[in-house]
């Protein structure tokens, strides 16, 4: 995770910045493993717990969906939108369960938050190989 809470001091963090940073609303954004472990954020501002358990909760909710659509055989969903009375919550998959989540105040700017966040999905897939 990174060093200081909203500093940028990984290639994962700088990622999540710039997407953070180009979604209208958004307050922060995190990259997580299958088991929903957190491997970096941006966030500032936000406490690191709170923010960590968020993550891990909708990592239970992307293995639910994995579950519950891979009898289809079409493969589980790319992405997902929540949205909340207080918070809307964008999570995309990456590669090999990690997944990268974006989370914005209403209204969300839906269709931007989704692009943002398939760049940095697609960014954060190219710095792990």
């Amino acid at each position: 995770m990174t060093a200081g809470w909203g500093e940028v001091r990984s290639p994962f963090a700088a990622i999540l910045r710039r997407a953070v940073e180009a979604t209208p609303g958004a307050i922060g954004g995190s990259f997580a493993d299958r088991t929903g472990e957190m491997v970096d954020a941006f966030a500032a501002g936000y406490d690191p717990h709170w923010w960590a358990v968020l993550t891990a909760y909708y990592g239970v909710v992307l293995a639910h969906l994995n579950s519950a659509f891979g009898i289809w055989h079409f493969g589980g969903p790319e992405f997902f939108v929540v949205e909340h009375a207080q918070i809307g919550v964008f999570v995309h998959t990456v590669d090999s369960g990690y997944y990268a989540l974006l989370a914005v105040t209403p209204p969300a700017p839906t269709e931007l938050a989704l692009h943002r966040l398939a760049i940095a999905a697609t960014e954060l897939r190219r710095e792990m190989a």
